[in-house]
Parts: C-alpha cells; sequence; structure tokens
C-alpha cells in the first residue's frame, strides 16, 4: 500500500461544527473592522481570536490522526496529506485575490492603480508557495506578508507548525510536551499584557518582531492542542455543541475589557481565553455527540465550509473595506445591506470553491496516491 494512503478516522463533528461557527465569526469581524475607530471600539472585538482557536483545533486534530500513525507514514507522506489538503485553496484564494485587486482601488489603498501588473503577479506567484513577501513587495500598503489575501499569513504559521511537528515535536514525551506547553503559555501571557495594544494581534507583517508575535501565537494553542489529544480526556455534557458555540461566541464577541487605561487586563482575558477557555471548549467539543441528524448535517456544512470560507473571504472583504473608506463616517448600520451582501457572497463564493474546486482537487490528488 501507498504510504500516503491511510485508513480514515471519523471526525469530530461538533470540533468541525465549531470550526465553521469561528469562521463565520471571523468574516463578521473583519466586516466590523472599518467602522471601528480603534481596537477599542471594534464590534466583535475579539474575533481576531478565532486564529488561535484554529491553532488549538488543528494541533489536536493533528495529534488525533496521525500521533499512532508513524509507523504506517513517513515525514514525506505527511507533509504531502497536509499540503494536499491546505495548498489548492491557498492557490485559489491568491488567484481571486489578484483578480480582483485593480478593483479595490480606493482611498485607503490610493496607490494600487500604480503597482505595475508584473509585480502583481509575481506576488500571486510567490503567493502560491504561500512564502511571505517583504515589505519591498508590499502592493497594497498594509505591510501584510500576503498582500493579496491577508488571513493567508496564519496558515504560514500552520505549516511552521505541522513542520515542527513532524520533523521533531511527534516524538516528545507527554511530560516534555507538557513543558513544552507550559513555556509557550507563560510566553503567550507575557506577551498580551505587556504588547502595547493590550491583545495578541500580528503576525502577519515579515519583519522580526511579527514574526516572533505569529510564532508567540501559534506555539501555545497548537502545541496545547495536541498535548490535550494525547491525554485523551473529555468532557461529556448534553447539547454540546449548542453549549461550545455559545461559549465561543461569547469569547470572540466579548466587548474589549478594561478600555485605553488598563489594557494588561485585557491582554489578561485573551490569555485565559486561549489557555484555559479555548482547551475546555475544544475537549468539550470532542466529548460530545451530535443530538439529531439535523444537529449532524449542521456541523457537517459548517466543517466542510470552514476552510474554503476562512482562505477566501478577504478576497471580498478587500472590496467592502475599499467602499467604507470612500464613504468616510458612515456606520455599519448605514452600511449593512452592503455588509450583508459581502457575508452572503462570501458563503457563496466559499461554497462554489468547496464543491466545483477544493473537494474534485483533492479527490483527484487521492487517486493519484493510490
Amino acid at each position: 500500500m501507498n504510504s500516503n494512503v491511510l485508513p480514515t478516522k471519523p471526525h469530530y463533528q461538533i470540533l468541525d461544527g465549531l470550526r465553521g461557527i469561528a469562521a463565520i465569526i471571523v468574516v463578521w469581524f473583519h466586516l466590523c473592522e472599518p467602522h471601528a475607530t480603534s481596537h477599542l471600539t471594534q464590534v466583535v472585538n475579539h474575533g481576531y481570536l478565532a486564529v488561535d482557536f484554529f491553532f488549538l483545533l488543528s494541533g489536536y486534530v493533528i495529534g488525533y490522526a496521525y500521533d499512532d500513525r508513524w509507523d504506517k507514514m513517513t515525514v514525506g507522506s505527511f507533509f504531502k496529506r497536509r499540503i494536499e489538503r491546505l495548498q489548492p485553496l491557498i492557490i485559489l484564494g491568491m488567484t481571486l485575490g489578484a483578480l480582483g485587486f485593480y478593483y479595490t482601488d480606493s482611498a485607503i489603498w490610493p496607490t494600487i492603480h500604480t503597482v505595475p501588473v508584473w509585480k502583481m503577479l509575481l506576488v500571486m506567484l510567490i503567493g502560491y508557495t504561500l512564502l511571505p513577501v517583504p515589505l519591498s513587495m508590499d502592493i497594497r500598503g498594509w505591510q501584510e506578508m500576503h498582500p493579496l489575501n491577508s488571513v493567508a499569513w496564519s496558515l504560514f504559521f500552520e505549516y511552521i507548525a505541522n513542520i515542527l511537528y513532524a520533523l521533531g515535536f511527534r516524538k516528545l514525551s507527554n511530560n516534555a510536551l507538557a513543558v513544552l506547553v507550559g513555556l509557550a503559555a507563560v510566553a503567550l501571557t507575557y506577551f498580551a499584557v505587556t504588547n502595547s495594544n493590550g491583545d495578541v494581534t500580528g503576525g502577519w507583517t515579515l519583519t522580526v518582531e511579527q514574526v516572533q508575535v505569529g510564532m508567540t501565537r501559534m506555539m501555545y494553542p497548537f502545541f496545547a492542542g495536541l498535548l490535550l489529544s494525547r491525554i485523551g480526556k473529555k468532557i461529556h455534557i448534553k447539547n454540546a455543541f449548542l453549549w461550545c458555540s455559545l461559549a465561543l461566541a461569547a469569547v470572540l464577541f466579548m466587548p474589549r475589557i478594561g478600555g485605553a487605561d488598563h489594557l494588561w487586563m485585557n491582554g489578561l482575558y485573551e490569555s485565559i481565553c486561549i489557555i484555559v477557555i479555548f482547551p475546555l471548549i475544544v475537549l468539550t467539543g470532542a466529548g460530545g455527540n451530535v443530538a439529531t441528524d439535523q444537529e449532524n448535517k449542521v456541523c457537517k456544512f459548517l466543517g466542510d465550509i470552514s476552510y474554503p470560507l476562512y482562505i477566501t473571504h478577504y478576497t471580498l472583504v478587500y472590496f467592502y473595506v475599499g467602499w467604507v473608506s470612500d464613504h468616510k463616517g458612515i456606520t455599519l448600520a448605514q452600511s449593512w445591506p452592503h455588509a450583508l451582501t459581502t457575508f452572503l457572497g462570501s458563503m457563496a463564493v466559499a461554497y462554489a470553491s468547496l464543491k466545483l474546486y477544493d473537494e474534485p482537487i483533492r479527490a483527484w490528488l487521492r487517486n493519484r496516491s493510490k
């Protein structure tokens, strides 16, 4: 048997559903963001913590899916499976970003029309590899490592986590992994509490400081998820999907804590969410059962659409951000039809990407591996 062909394990349906809930909240976070006058007034104030939740889920699922399979799998076959899972939609997201790039010329990005086509295409091709571009190739002006699809920065760190796992960290004993996770928790808390913004945001710029932020945000949740999957303890409650969804939404919609005078309080809140609350949500989701066939279908739909939605939605959000910047002072209450249209469009693009591109491409890649 080809080393890349492994029996499929059952999915955690509730965790799939929670991933979709988090992805939807991320979209609304990004739609509300251009209306905020500062990080203190953002409506979906902690929506960016969904990324940290994704890292935790990823570590948990990677541990569940692969930890006991290394006797049948090589490092190369592991990377092949991860690339087959992640890379097709990364390429699509960069392509969509490139197709819409010049149409997002606006007050907030006033120099887009001056960018040579060759440079935009070069950024797109580099983006296909997920390698970050230097500041000298920042064609949008936001200092992003992926100017055509902003959210791809988190996938860059997801790949780093996968590389660390496959090349060595998977061999750590549970005790050694617990020490690593504990040190990462201390580093995360220190960063969040002392950060000048009073939060954990950052990681999308190719500078030493921002790469450190990205690594700090990735290390604890990913490897805490891996450790939790190894320990195997789960929390069993009725209606787990409902309660986990409400808890996750409460964390991400929580208003800013501490205000401008006590920024450390918000950093402490975010640390507690990432280090304590998110693991409890994951353990509860993993230990729960879907109550009805309808709930199972909802979880499956949300799980299926979560990654396509996350990796493609910002290519439409760019248009919305540009439109808001051209209508200075417009509120979310005034622009809700445009926001809702962008959201529904993002859902439609994600579903089309899943059914017409991602699933066929991955099926083709799997067949080639047999």
